[in-house]
């Protein structure tokens, strides 16, 4: 059936046989929404003023009110970004996901099979490595409901200075103690007790406290890691460019970081190379723990340590427990709990270890007077030297002991560097 909208005939007569309602318009209130039957080409006809004619709405309105038109919603629009001298040699996948912050990374990886995300205006796959100076189209994405409350919620707390962990929680923002600082490094003088990265059954970590912290900051990643009982000297790099460095100076053994660490027992002085390979595996609950193993065994990984007597530590009336050695530890690999294991391996744990050290041991540390009790582990990153990412320079850092452990030897006269 022809539709014939605004003819400018005059409306037809209504004949004998005609329905009833013929030859009146089809807006009369009166009749249009009766009898449920359908209109004669002549009803149609009979329409004679010109009328403006719309889509119908999602919600009708009353016939005696008119209807506005609607403005279509303007599409969303790709956005171009240029890849900085930060982010140069990162992964696209990775690159991806912190730009697109909230946005699921399976939808971040759907986006690149489907070539909606390109650099240069070429099709990419997500190992693809950015350039500085690429320019990368990323499409128009919608994160989901609980991103967006997540990203409200970031950044309310940035404004109350505070942060948000890996995990989803809250977390206040914190500096910590800075050892160095430049545009390109930041060294801090980590305490124990603190990760230094959010993950698995950890809400946050340093980093992430940090990057709060520093709202201001478009870059920070951490260059290492310390164990959470650990403390002192952590690396962090602000400029993607000095990360890359660092690492590779880590990689190569072209940095020289040495531990202090406190042990059950004499440490034979003639004991100061430590090779054994290291193995990783999990507990019946899952938790991840390292032993030596043979050099033949499937999962060996080399894992050196050198080891030197700092001081002798023979028990005494305030601490009757046993005889102790301070040791100036340095590694030649870094190896997860690489130092614990070597030590405890040998028979020398190191006090207040709860995973490979001496248990009993332990709780009787704990239970000595104020000033000699140690309620956590005693092994701190003391030292780092390092070849600076920009000019070139040599750096030596040294972190202090902490109150809590130089009580215990504050006997020991300092070092000499």
């Amino acid at each position: 059936m022809k539709h014939i909208i605004g003819s400018g005939n005059p409306p037809a007569k209504r004949s004998k046989n005609a329905p009833r309602g013929a030859g009146k318009p089809l807006g009369s209130p009166a009749k249009a929404r009766s009898g449920g039957s359908r209109p004669s080409p002549a009803q149609l006809q009979s329409a004679a003023a010109p009328r403006r004619v719309f889509l119908p709405q999602p919600v009708a309105a009353e016939p005696s009110q008119p209807v506005e038109p609607v403005e279509p919603a303007a599409l969303p629009q790709a956005t171009l970004v240029t890849v900085t001298e930060d982010y140069a040699g990162q992964r696209l996948d990775n690159f991806l996901i912190r730009q697109l912050k909230g946005v699921p990374k399976t939808h971040v990886y759907r986006i690149i099979r489907s070539g909606e995300v390109r650099i240069n205006k070429g099709r990419v796959q997500a190992d693809t490595r950015v350039v500085a100076g690429d320019v990368v189209r990323l499409p128009p994405v919608r994160t989901s409901e609980r991103a967006d409350q997540k990203a409200l919620a970031m950044a309310t707390e940035i404004a109350r200075h505070g942060a948000t962990s890996t995990v989803g929680g809250l977390a206040p923002s914190r500096e910590f103690p800075i050892l160095f600082e430049d545009d390109h490094v930041l060294a801090i003088d980590k305490p124990a007790g603190v990760a230094v990265h959010g993950g698995s059954g950890v809400a946050f970590g340093v980093i992430e406290q940090m990057r709060m912290a520093r709202p201001g900051h478009d870059f920070l990643e951490l260059v290492h890691r310390l164990d959470r009982e650990t403390s002192g000297v952590l690396l962090i790099a602000k400029k993607r460019m000095a990360l890359k460095i660092l690492q590779e100076q880590f990689r190569e053994r072209e940095t020289d970081k040495v531990y202090l660490a406190m042990v059950a027992g004499n440490w034979p002085p003639k004991l100061k190379v430590l090779d054994k390979p290291l193995q990783k595996y999990l507990l019946p609950d899952g938790e991840r723990r390292v032993r030596a193993v043979d050099k033949e065994h499937p999962d060996a990984m080399r894992a050196v340590t050198l080891v030197k007597v700092r001081a002798a530590l023979p028990a005494s009336k305030d601490q009757p427990l046993s005889d102790f050695s301070l040791l100036e530890v340095t590694i030649k690999t870094g190896r997860t709990h690489q130092i614990r294991v070597h030590l405890a391996t040998e028979g020398y744990p190191i006090a207040g270890d709860d995973k490979y050290g001496n248990f009993e041991l332990n709780k009787g540390l704990q239970k000595l007077p104020t000033g000699q009790a140690l309620k956590r582990m005693f092994l701190h990153a003391w030292t780092l030297k390092f070849t600076h990412p920009s000019n070139g320079k040599r750096i030596t850092l040294l972190a202090e002991l902490p109150p809590e452990l130089d009580a215990l030897v504050a006997h020991v006269p300092p070092a000499e560097f």
